[in-house]
């Protein structure tokens, strides 16, 4: 008998998980054995990180979907190539429009931040660009899994029923968003952690993508499916926005920190701010990690990033700053010599934490891939296209409605994305592929699991295991309760204005693969949701 599935009364610990063929680490141990499945029928990392990321829309939606946005980095034959595959602000609407509809910046809901989704093209290019087997065969265990069901995880269900509540609060009333509610809470209410729940128009549409290699997603059958519900319900999204898009190979960015590279993608994503954090970090001395020192420095510089951040961070076209101007050694010099024993307040404003799914992969001959992909706030936008599943993202609510700043809302444009993959080398050999989902908290998640590998040399369980802080606005900062508590006290004599949550799921879930030099696993799963490795 289970009486409480989220009661956890006594510590439990996760060991190191070792594998001497191939691994899969996710949020979600379904979408992890999907990853394995395809790995023991001769995929390699790659088709493995697309069953698993497809699968991970059917089995963890309150986090992502066939209709978000997807970022990779992918470790193949000793180079490391990158995705971005973020789809642009419809070309029918601008700051205007926007604004002639009553707001004053840009809303949450309905088709106003929806954007060009991005998830099926970045399936489809890296199966096409580094894939073994067929598309098709690749999608396959998602398909089974919208058919037939599955038995919702715990943190799931927590975070489906949230949504629920939420969604029947703020979109109850009205009537576009009744597709919402008909998929994913079919008997008027959240599936309960434990219930069966399944998606016929889920599986139709994976079929549909997995047949004509997502083309049918932005130049066919179900292109037209979205842009008639759009046209049908005063959004702007059109044939034309779809059939423009294409995701993007793009070149990681790179800083040395202590002997290792830190790889991020380049704009739109924030993976410059982490990597911009740990540049001004290098320049200290970290002893040892639970120290007040240790924790007011890295606070401070990631402040330090992000205001530089979410100033200029958007579009690439539309930057004004040369990414690599701010990851010089002599910016960080000068941005380090702001950090002193007292708290600064620097420039962004409240930085809201956020849901995305992230995996990493590894394959027997070397492959790893570091994925991410998310609808932005949960479900998205709470438009449900009819008849095919797809919950559209509501990405572009990041867009500014200030001309004149950097991430201001442009038709055709990207705006500043929250989701980023990580990846480490040394000597420019892969150790392997990490990240940190979660909005606003992912480049301090990647921050805070680098040096727990790097300067406090934590295995990849321990590293995410570690109690975490996550930077809001001003000197707000929110410890988690394991956080020592004495630490918390010395930070707020600093100056900090500390907070103790006693919900794990604003400081973000994470997952990690290292390649040992004897050419084992080492992987890492996240104990703040369901997180699974799934291994041979």
């Amino acid at each position: 008998m289970i009486s409480d599935p989220l009661s956890y009364p006594y510590g439990s610990k996760r060991t190191l998980t070792y594998a001497g063929n191939s691994m899969v680490a996710t949020s979600q141990p379904l979408a992890a054995q999907a990853g394995l499945e395809i790995l023991k029928k001769g995929g390699n990392a790659v088709d493995a990180a697309i069953a698993t990321a497809a699968t991970l829309t059917v089995v963890e939606p309150t986090s992502n979907g066939i209709g978000g946005d997807g970022f990779a980095m992918v470790w193949k034959d000793g180079e490391l190539s990158g995705l971005n595959s973020s789809g642009p602000a419809p070309d029918g609407i601008d700051i205007e429009t926007v604004k002639d509809k009553g707001y004053q910046e840009m809303p949450k809901f309905g088709w106003i931040p929806v954007t060009v989704p991005g998830i099926p093209g970045a399936w489809s290019a890296l199966c096409e660009e580094h894939g073994d087997l067929p598309f098709k065969e690749v999608l396959e265990p998602s398909i089974r899994y919208a058919k037939e069901g599955y038995p919702l995880s715990p943190i799931l269900g927590k975070y489906w029923k949230a949504a629920y509540e939420s969604y029947k609060k703020e979109l109850g009333g009205e009537d576009k968003f009744k597709h919402w509610f008909e998929v994913f809470s079919p008997a008027g209410r959240a599936p309960e952690i434990g219930e069966i729940w399944n998606s016929e128009d889920h599986a139709r549409t994976l079929e549909k993508i997995a047949e004509t290699k997502a083309e049918s997603f932005y130049r066919g059958e179900i292109a037209e499916n979205i842009a008639e519900f759009s046209k049908e319900t005063g959004g702007f999204l059109d044939e034309d926005d779809l059939a423009d898009f294409s995701p993007e190979w793009v070149d990681p960015l790179s800083i040395d920190y202590r002997g290792y590279e830190v790889w991020e993608l380049p704009p739109n994503g924030q993976g410059l701010i982490a990597l911009q954090a740990l540049n001004i970090l290098k320049g200290f001395d970290f002893s040892h990690k639970d120290t007040v020192e240790t924790y007011h420095k890295q606070i401070e510089s990631l402040k330090l990033a992000f205001s530089d951040g979410k100033k200029i961070i958007t579009d690439p076209e539309h930057m004004k700053v040369d990414p690599e101007d701010l990851l010089s050694e002599d910016y960080a010099a000068e941005r380090r010599q702001l950090i002193d024993q007292e708290v600064i307040e620097p420039e962004p404003g409240r930085l809201a934490d956020r849901g995305t799914v992230y995996l990493a992969t590894a394959d027997k001959d070397g492959n790893m891939v570091s994925y991410i992909q998310s609808n932005y706030m949960g479900f998205g936008s709470g438009l449900v296209v009819p008849g095919t599943g797809i919950a559209l993202q509501n990405r572009g609510n990041t867009f500014s409605l200030d001309t004149d700043h950097a991430n201001c809302l442009k038709p055709g444009k990207k705006t500043y994305h929250t989701i980023i993959p990580g990846f480490l080398t040394k000597d420019r050999d892969a150790i392997g592929p990490f990240g940190v989902m979660g909005g606003y908290m992912q480049p301090q998640g990647h921050l805070q699991v680098v040096m727990n590998c790097i300067d406090f040399e934590l295995n990849p369980q321990a590293a995410l295991d570690a109690p975490r802080w996550r930077w809001e606005e001003g000197k707000k900062v929110h410890l988690e309760k394991q956080f020592p508590h004495h630490l918390g006290k010395a930070l707020s004599r600093k100056g900090h204005d500390i907070n103790y949550s006693v919900h794990s799921g604003s400081f973000g879930r994470g997952q990690m693969i290292w390649k040992l030099e004897n050419g084992v696993y080492a992987g890492g799963t996240e104990p703040r949701t369901d997180g699974h490795i799934a291994c041979w």
